[in-house]
């Protein structure tokens, strides 16, 4: 199958990207040889979340020579950022707990882990976080935007730091990693909150979990906000866990056809799964004509 396309920023990226999360534990040899049938299967881009899946990605696209192949990195936003001089993860259930505090229980119930204690940062604490440049280009550097032009930035600690109210520390982190000639794609974990609230940064996308079936987040909210969203926006989890793989095409239609989502980042254990997955997309038509969004 050819895997139909979308253009962000001058750049190709297919619709439905393959994340390859198997459930032994080989290490990266089995991400490698689903990483190979895949490909055999017409996929040539990758989610690539770990150090293992970059460097099978890394040793796979050698072999192959296909330099059209590519890769989707991801920059956690803690990454290089600080507390008077410390790693801001060091303090992550003073955050948790700050966060509990400051907003309203019901958005995050389910899904902010509970605290160890029950400090909570101070206004003038918070805008003592920085961003260590010297560690955040270390991190960037890992990655060559010849094999991943586009990177995934934020995760869990994006949500947290739009949370405390430090957007600033998350524009300075797109401005560097433009510099480094990389797309950036925000990537959140609370849908009805992320979007709004990242909308201002100077990203290509925002990646985002929706699919019919999650709990953690309000479905007809977060559905009407993505129909109405004006920059593109892609699907995390489109399957949930893998529990709606049995309905692929309604889930898939659901996205690409209701919610009018750019891309859907799904994860795969094995080869029966991507042909499953590879089935329900032939059978939907609307793959093969261009999003609304421009």
């Amino acid at each position: 199958m050819r895997f139909p396309t979308v253009i962000l920023e001058g750049k190709k990226l297919p619709r439905v990207i393959f994340s390859i999360q198997p459930l032994t534990s080989h290490g990266d040899r089995e991400i490698y040889r689903l990483m190979e049938k895949t490909y055999e299967l017409g996929a040539w881009c990758f989610d690539l979340p770990s150090a293992n899946h970059l460097e099978s990605f890394k040793e796979f696209k050698n072999l192959t020579g296909d330099e059209t192949l590519t890769g989707l990195c991801h920059l956690e936003a803690e990454t290089g950022a600080s507390f008077l001089g410390k790693p801001l993860h060091r303090f992550e259930s003073k955050i948790i707990s700050t966060i509990r505090k400051v907003l309203p229980s019901h958005l995050f119930r389910n899904v902010l882990p509970s605290p160890s204690s029950s400090e909570v940062f101070t206004q003038k604490e918070i805008d003592r976080i920085s961003l260590d440049l010297l560690c955040f280009d270390k991190a960037v550097s890992l990655f060559d935007p010849k094999d991943s032009p586009f990177l995934l930035l934020g995760e869990k600690y994006g949500d947290w730091l739009l949370a405390l109210g430090r957007i600033d520390l998350l524009h300075e982190m797109v401005s560097r990693v433009r510099e480094k000639g990389f797309i950036p794609i925000f990537s959140g974990q609370w849908t009805t909150f992320t979007l709004p609230k990242a909308k201002p940064l100077n990203v290509a996308a925002f990646a985002i979990p929706i699919n019919k079936k999650l709990n953690f987040f309000d479905l007809p909210r977060a559905s009407d906000l993505i129909k109405k969203f004006d920059k593109p926006v892609i699907s995390l989890n489109p399957l949930a866990e893998g529990t709606l793989l049995n309905e692929s095409e309604g889930a898939f239609s659901f996205l690409f056809d209701e919610l009018k989502v750019y891309a859907a980042v799904a994860r795969i254990a094995s080869e029966e799964e991507a042909g499953r997955i590879i089935q329900a997309l032939k059978n939907i038509p609307s793959l093969l004509i261009h999003p609304r969004k421009t």
